[in-house]
């Protein structure tokens, strides 16, 4: 019997005439194992994702075009190995992929291994004639450090050009690197160019073993999830090893630093930062950046690009005190190396924080804080029977507490917060209205499903401002949307939140065997697909375009391409009818209220500075060409550095009394109080709920 189960995940030229019909292949090239299991793997795929994906899309052409894509950026997203006239021969089956699908005849992976593996001999060879050659530092060459705004290369003598700005780049991002690691010890620069020169051809040596070792197998699986990801950005065909990668994000944290990864196109990528983390209290690496290299303190960077995420996570995990070093590609283009000590994770700071915002003066002032990092809940004590520890019994104990000190107002902060446990958004909801709905849901059937309010009552009555930014996802914008329907919160924040709109569930594919003769090709791993869609109860789904704030502010985050609208093959926005329910009855001057905020973002100090920061980032995204000369890249390290260094402004506006005990300091960590002090954010809700409550 097959096992079906549901996780929430609340938690993108010119060529000369070349024949474009694909050839068949000789019998002796298509492996007849493998093929067969491929064989046996697109018949259960194509059953499952047409039962069970949402939109159930039709294996047409289309589809074909869209997964095609997909699988040339895992083959090469860089562009760094096949030339067009490679992408022209793969081209020829672009919309062969659904006719594949449906014959089991795969030939694309066989095809596309034999090509990879010629062109990886090629470039290691290129590469080490260029490394000998050596480079000129002071010619003024530019880099194009943007995969997506690189075209493949028309001739090999492209590709060697390339490879030789993409060397004389790491040589001297590997030089500044190296000076910083002197910290005022003599060294003669001949000396460094020479490491730096080392390190560089050291990285890219692991890089193409790695490359070399590839079998067709990883070919496959690489294909047939290009075919998953065809359908959402979040259905995945998960072969053995990468359900392994899977249940690592879905703990939470990577064992160390306390950062969940993904594979995205060839790199691996930051999805998430644990509060309470050795990556949390370090904070230079941050969601949306791309680990490039992995280094064991200050031994030899390992280049992690094209690296599967479980052989990323051997290296970057480790004891307890000890260092590791990633050097990351920021979205703009900027690479840091951040060093971080691992550590474990302080439970503590994954869970709700309170805090008292009392006005300087005026201690009548007092405004609630309620951080909420996620949705957490323990599932494993329901299991015996117990009640375990969750977002929804700590949220109501704060704000008890809060009631309790007579404070006028309530901030509720879920910037960073990724979702979690449904039920504790739709319980947290809860807390400021007396009954009703707070989300529906539709599935693949299209059938409608209400969630209410699950206790009748008002835990809190006073005003409330929720932040937000592009990283609240899912039950975040759940919580959010609902008290925005009702006008029971005035929602602050950036341009949108995430739109993460979806749910998955998660199938075995080992489970239900069409056939006993499919038992010897196991085992054959497992399918995340996209089964179910949010929408609120005023009928508007949160796919996509996420929750617009009532109140924008600058946002630091507004440069980056992050949330659903930018995901490739992302489900659509839409609407269903909208479903009973009464409104808060309070009118709030919304318009106002904008009025005055955008006053006090004009005087802010801190507001001009991040505007600033803003627009340097804006810049160096659309601008993503490198000056390959030392000096020119030391100057927009420093821009950077000082832009980023002056940002921080302290409130005078209130005093902050912590309700969760003393936080813990140390390794550059920042206490509750610390961080509220100088967050600008922050000032802006307390403002805001002056203005409502009245001075």
């Amino acid at each position: 019997m097959k096992r079906l189960f549901c996780k929430l995940l609340l938690l993108p030229v010119f060529i000369g005439f070349l024949c474009t019909v694909p050839l068949p292949l000789q019998a002796e090239e298509r492996p007849g194992f493998e093929a067969e299991r491929a064989k046996v793997l697109s018949f259960i795929l194509r059953q499952h994702l047409s039962r069970f994906h949402f939109n159930r899309k039709s294996f047409d052409d289309d589809l074909s075009r869209a997964a095609f894509s997909l699988f040339l950026e895992q083959l090469d997203f860089q562009k760094r190995f096949l030339t067009a006239a490679d992408v022209l021969q793969l081209r020829s089956y672009e919309t062969l992929i659904d006719d594949e699908m449906v014959l089991g005849q795969i030939d694309l992976p066989v095809v596309s291994s034999r090509l990879m593996k010629q062109r990886v001999e090629k470039v290691e060879k290129m590469v080490e004639k260029l490394l000998l050659a050596g480079f000129d530092f002071d010619t003024e060459d530019q880099f194009e450090t943007d995969p997506k705004k690189r075209e493949f290369c028309a001739t090999e003598e492209d590709l060697q050009e390339r490879w030789r700005k993409l060397l004389k780049y790491q040589i001297i991002l590997n030089y500044l690197n190296l000076l910083d690691e002197q910290q005022g010890k003599l060294t003669r620069n001949e000396v460094l160019w020479k490491t730096a020169t080392e390190r560089t051809r050291k990285s890219f040596h692991s890089l193409f073993a790695r490359l070399r070792r590839q079998d067709l197998r990883t070919y496959y699986s690489l294909y047939l999830n290009a075919v998953a990801r065809a359908f959402d950005p979040h259905t995945h065909y998960l072969d053995p090893s990468t359900e392994e990668d899977f249940d690592i994000s879905m703990k939470g944290s990577l064992e160390g630093i306390g950062a969940s990864l993904r594979e995205d196109d060839g790199s691996i990528k930051v999805i998430d930062i644990i509060p309470g983390s050795a990556a949390a209290r370090q904070g230079q690496l941050a969601k949306e950046d791309v680990i490039l290299k992995v280094a064991q303190g200050d031994g030899e960077p390992v280049d992690v690009s094209e690296m599967r995420l479980r052989d990323a996570v051997k290296l970057i995990r480790g004891k307890k005190g000890t260092e590791v070093r990633l050097t990351t590609r920021k979205p703009n283009g900027d690479i840091l190396v951040v060093p971080i000590v691992r550590d474990v994770v302080n439970i503590e700071e994954t869970f709700i924080k309170t805090a008292s915002l009392v006005g300087r003066g005026s201690p009548s002032q007092s405004f609630g804080y309620i951080h909420v990092p996620s949705f957490y809940r323990d599932l494993s004590s329901s299991g015996r029977g117990e009640r375990g520890r969750n977002a929804s019994d700590d949220f109501r104990a704060a704000l008890e507490q809060l009631k309790g000190e007579g404070i006028r107002g309530l901030i509720v902060d879920l910037r960073n917060d990724g979702g979690g446990a449904l039920q504790d958004a739709v319980n947290i909801a809860g807390f400021f209205i007396d009954q009703g709905p707070i989300v529906q849901i539709k599935d693949s059937q299209g059938r409608m499903k209400t969630l209410y309010d699950p206790e009748a009552g008002v835990v809190y009555s006073g005003p409330v401002v929720v932040l937000v930014n592009k990283f609240s996802a899912s039950a975040s914008e759940i919580l959010a949307a609902a008290l925005q329907d009702y006008g029971r919160a005035i929602i602050v924040g950036g341009e949108h939140t995430h739109g993460k709109g979806t749910v998955q569930a998660l199938i075995d594919l080992d489970q239900g065997y069409y056939s006993r003769k499919m038992e010897r090709f196991g085992p054959l791993g497992a399918l995340k697909v996209t089964i179910q869609k949010f929408y609120r109860i005023n009928g508007d789904s949160t796919q996509y375009r996420g929750v617009i704030p009532d109140i924008v502010l600058p946002d630091l985050l507004s440069p980056l391409e992050s949330g659903e609208r930018y995901l490739d093959n992302s489900l659509a926005w839409d609407q269903v009818p909208a479903v009973e329910y009464e409104s808060w009855g309070e009118d709030m001057d919304l318009e106002g209220l904008r009025q005055k905020s955008l006053l006090q973002v004009e005087k802010s100090l801190a507001f001009s500075r991040i505007l600033e920061e803003i627009e340097l980032e804006r810049r160096k995204i659309a601008n993503t060409l490198r000056a390959l000369n030392l000096e020119k890249i030391r100057q927009e390290r420093k821009e950077i550095d000082k832009i980023r260094n002056g940002r921080e402004v302290l409130v005078e506006d209130y005093k902050v009394v912590e309700k969760n005990g003393a936080a813990r300091k140390g390794d550059n960590e920042k206490g509750l109080t610390d961080q509220l002090i100088r967050d600008p954010y922050v000032r802006e809700a307390f403002q805001l709920l002056q203005n409502v409550a009245g001075k």
